[in-house]
Order: structure tokens, then C-alpha cells, then sequence
């Protein structure tokens, strides 16, 4: 057999600093040309490239750097841009690029369009913009980045493979363009031609292999339409002369889609042998033998040291088996390595010695990739390094940091009564009314307000000492009365305190509870330049005392006609935004969590907070890929959300929101939930949220997003006003509640005072039309 190659299915984007941030806000602001936003971002790959190469990697991916999203450079490059932003490119620039991705809204040229709907990349917290395709739509090679990219990696002396986002797994996580009646996937035929075009230039530049991500293999599919599908596209590849093709496919098991998988006229099939570990005895039967098999056994996903020598044993297995075939075994990710923090380098002296030990990000990650490669072809060559290893997975294994004993037994007493309110929501209802005294139509927000420059330097001024405590305290007390009177004076009627003592809605609850780590770079990539820093969970999970109470009570007393919301993060939304311990079921994990909030809960109703937000908008996340693996995530799911928000009185009210969902896929786990008002995404999804409605019913009371906050985009009262007017068509007035889609922490005031004084006037205009 070939000799054994070592590789990673892609690199996170944004560098060692988060240099792509700077660059693109930069150029976003006005504060840099194009030209350097293009010139700062080929150093930035350069040096990705030779951190990758300086580990020993055989080969280095291309084409998984993007200034946005890789799924929106995908469609831009085959040419699938709606028409409304067509005309935004004269010059030759990447001004419709944004527009896609961001919206754009420009007065004084006239130009006010939304960006794209916003989606979770399968279960990460990775956002992807969703391509819209028209029924008449035309593809055409609009872009060809990923061959200039290739390029410049050939020039500078890299073994290269170009990274393809595949042409089946782009329609199918397109949608129809409004108006459209056409199924995405019913254009394959049409776009083909234009990947052939793409493929033909990367061979034409001298590229050996490419890697063709779909996905999509790893869902549950339809075989008698997506095998055919399948079989066109890789057929008509195949007709390239000089290009071989990784398929890859990860965050799960191919399952019943590897036997026509491997079937395909390509080179080689990638195996996620992290999360589709199932898949191997399978796999090894039914791969041909002149086909390659990537060995995905670093989990592209955690930050956890791999056990390497676990990992060998399941490498050697496949090297074993196919002792007798023609082709190579390549060692790589689980997936792309775009979802993990970019070094460890940072955190020594910030992390403890026996933590920073425990742990793998990128860079390491690239380390663990090329020793398994290299213990595989001569253990001895690396075995320091498989004993450092080992005796560091030992020492987390063995850690008595990590399991507490007080807070296992806790949730192992739990009964029946610790899951349900008091009484029924409709007994809870009129309570809550009479408690409350809300008009038609309450106005409220999601959370968070403007974490503006001022607040980023006072809490950086904390943290060094140059702010003491009490003076740090007074700031956050003045915004956060400033923030309230802002919101009594414009009309909306349940306020929030603004969050600004909360760098991140996740982040703040991990720094207040036991069994939280914290990095100092860890940054990730959520959306186009915004990152977020994961809390690692070590260990058991509990909450040594109150977190927000006083924060609530000082709010409560700013505004003592209207109510202000408690604001917490729910248990699975701090499970899936975090770094999971691995050695034990998430489900216990978030138990232990929810056990936590709830006594938060508890504590802020006895505070006289009277409406309690509980916010969920990663439930829909961490849904499984594979149905037959839905039951019970969502049971539990559930469980852990009553379990922190049932200790209250009927007249408290919890709130919770959920976000970029396909929510027809948990409407039903949504209402078992039992909160008495959710909130939820609705407004770049041109009111797919109706359909679920119209599906299963809802009788509690909602808030369905009236405009998108990920843009810096201002929407008219008129724009809102026809989606408020559609909304109640479909859910009855008296449990209709006006708000945006989601927080207001990314924004600037301007736009954010604008944008609710018109969200406001909607409210208003229909109380007078329904009085």
C-alpha cells in the first residue's frame, strides 16, 4: 500500500488575532480600500498555510478561507445572485457580495436591501447564508476564487488541494427565491455545467486533487432522488481529465447513503470516524480498494486532547484492512477545523498547567494529525509523543476537579414535580394579565443592548485595575438607567436592562458557575466577522451563588410602572455555545446546568422580578442529523428547560426565544417547553414560521421577530407593518407581542433607536385598528 498522508479538511479563517475581523470591519467602515482588504487577507492565508506546512502536513486545504461565509462564496461564484443585488456590482467590486451577505441601505444612492436569510450550518454555531433560487434562474462562473487561491498557494511552493462546497449539498441547502415554485435541486442540471467550468480551470492550474464537500451525506436522504443526483454530478466530474475527487462528507455517519456513495466515479471518501464512528466495518467492506479513505479521527468540533493512542488503534484497523489495496489511507479531521480556537500558544500563563494539558485547539490539532500519520508508518519515531499524551488524557481522566459528588446526587433525587408549573397556561394566563396589565400587542426586545465603545473600554479598564469595582459598578448602573428610561420614553412595555455587564450571553453564566473554564483567544467563528470565545465545561456544573438578582432588582427599581425582564440563558443554549466535557452524556451535563438557572429563577422571582426570559436559541442546533436520533434529544431538551423554569409562581411569566430554526422540525418540543411567551426568529424567513403555526397550533402567547438585527439595515414602519399584519392572520390578537428577531448587542444606537421607534408605531397602529 501507498504511504500515508496527512491532511485536515480546513483551517479556521479568522487568525491567530482575529487579523480577518479587523480587516473586514475595517473595509466595512470606510477605513481601508478593497485593495487591502484583499492584499491584508492573502497574508493571512500565506501564514495559515505555512503554520499547516511546519507541522508535517502532506497537503493543505485551499479555498476554505472566505470574508463572510462559505456557502455565500459558493453561490456567488456559480452566479446565484437575486436580482435585487445585481446592481450593486458595476465597478467590478464586492459590494453585492456584502449586500448578500449584510444588506445595504444607502439613502443618498437609493439602494435599501435586505441581505440573505441567515441559517445554523447543520448543528454548529456556525451561521450560513442560504442561497435563493429563482425559478428562471441562470448560473454562470461569476467568481473564481477558490482557483485564484489555489494560485497563490501553488506559487508559493504549497502541495494544495482546492475545497469545493459540492453542488448538490449547495442546492439543497438553498432555498426558492420568493415567488419561486421551483425545488432548488430541480436546477442541478443547469448548474453542473458551471462546477465543470470551475473544475476545468483548477486542472488547468495544475490541481492534483480536490476536495468536494456535500454534506449532506451525512442527513437522511431520499435515495431514489438524491443517488440519481449524486450519480450526474460526479459523472460528468469524472469527464475532467486530470482531477481526482475527495468526497467528504462529516458532522455524522454516512449510515444508509455509503453504499451509493461509494459507489461514485471519485477518488477517494472521506469518513468522520468522530461523530460516524459507526460507519467503519461498513466502510472498510465497501470502499473499493483503488479508492483513498480519509481517516477523519481528530474531532475537528472539541477542544479536548485526542487519546492518540486510542485513535492508532482505530488507524491501524483501517491501514490493516486495506493492506491490499492500490490506494493510500489518509490521516485527517473529523471536519473542518473552521469550528475550533485558532492556538493554544495564547493561554499559557492564562490557563493553569494541568487544564492547558487537557486541551487541543487548531494548531495542536494539526499536531495530533501528523503524529497518528507518523506513528502509523514508525510508532517509534514519535513515541515521546504518544506518552506525553497519554499520561495527559490519564491526568483528565483521573482529576478530582472534575466530578463533585454533591452536585451527581442532586439530579439523580429529582422527581416528577420538579418538570411542571403549577397549573395549566391558561389558568397561568389570567393571572399573569392581572398581574401585569399589558396592552394589546406588548412591545418588548430580546435582551441585549449596544455594547458600545464606551462600554468595551470601561469593562477593559475593570479588568486591568485602572476601573475599581464600585466605579466600574456606577458606569453599569448609569447605562443601564439610561437604557431603561430610553425604553419607557419610546413606549415599549416589558424593558429589559440592557446587558452590560455581559460580554457574551453564554460566557457571563460559565464565569458565575462552578465547572467553567475560561481561554484567553479562543475565539470561533459564529457569522461573517462575528466571533465568539466557547466556555470550556470541565466538570460538574453548579452555581456557587446568585448571578443577575442584583443587576434585576437595581433595573426594576429604574422603571417602577413597567415590568423588567430577568434575563438568563437556558441550559441547552449554554451547553451547545460552550466546549462540552466529553465524558459523560450532554444530557447529564445540562441537567446539572438547568439545575443551576433554575435556582436563579427562583431567586429572581423572590427579587419581585415578575417576567422571567429563559432564552433557547440554540435548541434547534443541537438537534441530531438523523431522525431516528431525535426522540430523545428533544425529551430531554425539554426536561432540562422545565426543569430550570418550573419553580416559579403562576403569575411570574417566562419568556424564552429560540432563533434560525427550521422550527417545523421542534414545534412540538417547543410547545412541551411550557413557557408562557417565546419569542422566535421569523423575519428573514419570509414568515416560514406561519407554516409551523398553521401545522401544530399554538396556544401560548408569541413574539415573532418583525426585523432582522444581524443588519445594520433600518426597516420602515410600513415593511414591519405588513408583517405584523400578516402575523395576525394567523395567532389570535390577545397573544401576539411585538419585538425584534433577536439581541441589539451588535448594533449602534442610531440604528437600534430607529429601528424600535418604528417597531413601536406598528404596535400602536394596531391597537387602534383592532380597538
Amino acid at each position: 500500500m501507498s504511504s500515508i498522508k496527512s491532511t485536515i479538511l480546513g483551517f479556521p479563517r479568522m487568525g491567530s488575532d482575529r487579523q480577518l475581523k479587523k480587516l473586514v470591519e475595517s473595509f466595512w467602515a470606510g477605513k481601508i480600500t478593497e485593495t487591502e482588504l484583499v492584499e491584508g487577507s492573502k497574508k493571512l492565508r500565506a501564514e495559515h498555510w505555512a503554520l499547516q506546512t511546519s507541522y508535517g502536513l502532506t497537503e493543505v486545504p485551499v479555498g476554505d478561507f472566505s470574508y463572510y461565509d462559505h456557502v455565500l462564496d459558493t453561490a456567488y461564484s456559480v452566479g446565484v445572485v437575486p436580482e435585487r443585488y445585481q446592481n450593486l456590482d458595476k465597478d467590478g467590486g464586492i459590494q453585492a457580495y456584502f449586500a448578500m451577505a449584510r444588506g445595504l441601505q444607502n439613502k443618498s444612492i437609493g439602494v435599501d436591501v435586505p441581505s440573505l436569510e441567515m441559517k445554523k450550518w447543520f448543528d454548529t454555531n456556525y451561521h450560513f447564508m442560504v442561497p435563493e433560487i429563482s425559478d428562471d434562474q441562470q448560473f454562470s462562473l461569476h467568481s473564481t476564487k477558490v482557483v485564484d487561491e489555489f494560485k497563490e498557494a501553488k506559487e508559493l511552493g504549497y502541495n494544495a488541494r482546492p475545497v469545493v462546497l459540492g453542488p448538490v449539498t449547495l442546492l439543497t441547502l438553498s432555498k426558492a427565491a420568493k415567488g419561486s415554485s421551483s425545488a432548488p435541486l430541480s436546477h442541478l442540471s443547469k448548474l453542473i455545467p458551471v462546477y465543470v467550468e470551475l473544475l476545468g480551470q483548477l486542472a488547468a492550474s495544475g490541481a492534483e486533487w480536490v476536495q468536494v464537500d456535500e454534506p449532506i451525506l451525512a442527513l437522511d436522504l431520499d435515495a431514489a432522488v438524491y443517488q440519481p443526483a449524486f450519480d450526474r454530478v460526479y459523472s460528468e466530474f469524472a469527464k475532467i481529465s486530470g482531477l481526482k475527487y475527495l468526497l467528504t462528507s462529516y458532522f455524522d455517519r454516512l449510515g444508509d447513503n455509503l453504499a451509493w456513495a461509494a459507489a461514485l466515479p471519485v477518488d477517494g471518501i472521506h469518513l468522520d470516524l468522530v461523530r460516524g464512528a459507526s460507519d467503519i466495518d461498513a466502510a472498510l467492506s465497501t470502499i473499493p480498494a483503488d479508492k483513498v479513505i480519509s481517516v477523519g479521527l481528530i474531532n475537528g468540533r472539541n477542544i479536548w486532547k485526542a487519546n492518540l493512542n486510542k485513535q492508532l488503534d482505530t488507524l491501524n484497523k483501517v491501514i490493516a484492512a486495506r493492506a491490499s489495496a492500490s490506494a493510500p489511507v489518509w490521516v485527517s479531521s473529523s471536519c473542518s477545523l473552521l469550528h475550533s480556537p485558532h492556538s493554544l500558544k495564547p493561554e499559557t500563563g492564562h490557563l493553569d498547567e494541568e487544564t492547558l494539558g487537557w486541551l487541543s485547539f487548531a494548531e495542536e490539532k494539526i499536531e495530533e494529525v501528523a503524529i497518528l500519520a507518523a506513528a502509523a508508518i514508525d510508532r517509534s519515531s514519535v513515541e515521546a509523543q504518544l506518552q506525553s499524551n497519554a499520561a495527559k488524557v490519564l491526568s483528565r481522566q483521573q482529576s478530582e476537579r472534575i466530578t463533585r459528588p454533591a452536585v451527581q446526587q442532586r439530579l439523580a433525587s429529582l422527581n416528577e414535580t420538579f418538570y411542571s408549573r403549577q397549573a395549566p397556561f391558561t389558568e397561568r394566563q389570567q393571572v399573569q394579565r392581572s398581574a401585569l396589565q399589558l396592552p394589546l400587542f406588548p412591545t418588548t426586545t430580546i435582551g441585549s443592548f449596544p455594547q458600545t465603545a464606551e462600554v468595551r473600554k470601561a469593562r477593559a479598564q475593570f479588568r486591568k485595575g485602572a476601573l475599581s469595582a464600585s466605579e466600574y459598578q456606577e458606569f453599569l448602573d448609569a447605562e443601564t438607567r439610561k437604557c431603561i428610561e430610553w425604553q419607557d420614553e419610546i413606549g415599549l412595555d416589558v424593558l429589559v436592562h440592557g446587558e452590560f455587564e455581559r460580554t457574551d450571553m453564554v460566557e457571563f453564566f460559565g464565569e458565575n458557575l462552578e465547572g467553567f473554564v475560561f481561554t484567553k483567544k479562543g475565539w470561533v467563528q459564529s457569522y461573517g466577522s462575528r466571533c465568539v470565545k466557547p466556555p470550556v465545561i470541565f466538570g460538574d456544573v453548579s452555581r456557587p451563588k446568585a448571578m443577575t438578582v442584583d443587576v434585576a432588582r437595581f433595573a426594576q427599581s429604574c422603571s417602577p410602572n413597567k415590568p423588567v425582564k430577568g434575563m438568563l440563558t437556558g441550559p441547552v443554549t449554554i451547553l451547545q455555545w460552550s466546549f462540552v466535557r466529553d465524558d459523560q452524556p450532554r444530557s447529564q451535563t445540562a441537567g446539572q446546568i438547568a439545575l443551576a438557572i433554575r435556582d436563579e429563577v427562583v431567586d429572581l422571582e423572590a427579587a419581585g422580578i415578575k417576567v422571567i426570559q429563559v432564552d433557547e436559541p440554540a435548541i434547534r442546533e443541537g438537534l441530531p442529523l438523523r431522525k431516528s436520533d431525535y426522540e430523545a434529544y428533544l425529551k430531554w431538551s425539554v426536561d432540562v428547560f422545565r426543569l430550570a423554569t418550573t419553580g416559579v409562581r403562576n403569575e411570574t411569566q417566562i419568556h424564552s426565544h429560540f432563533c434560525y430554526s427550521d422550527f417545523n422540525e421542534i414545534f412540538t418540543a417547543i410547545k412541551g417547553l411550557d413557557a408562557d411567551v417565546i419569542t422566535i426568529e421569523n423575519s428573514k424567513s419570509d414568515l416560514k414560521l406561519l407554516g409551523a403555526l398553521e401545522v401544530h397550533g399554538y396556544a401560548a402567547e408569541i413574539g415573532p421577530g418583525l426585523y432582522d438585527i444581524h443588519s445594520p439595515r433600518v426597516p420602515s414602519v410600513e415593511e414591519m407593518a405588513a408583517r405584523f399584519a400578516a402575523l395576525q392572520k394567523y395567532i389570535p390578537a390577545e397573544n401576539l407581542w411585538a419585538n425584534p428577531d433577536c439581541g441589539l448587542k451588535t448594533r449602534g444606537w442610531p440604528e437600534v433607536k430607529e429601528s424600535l421607534t418604528n417597531l413601536v408605531a406598528v404596535a400602536k397602529d394596531a391597537r387602534k385598528q383592532h380597538a
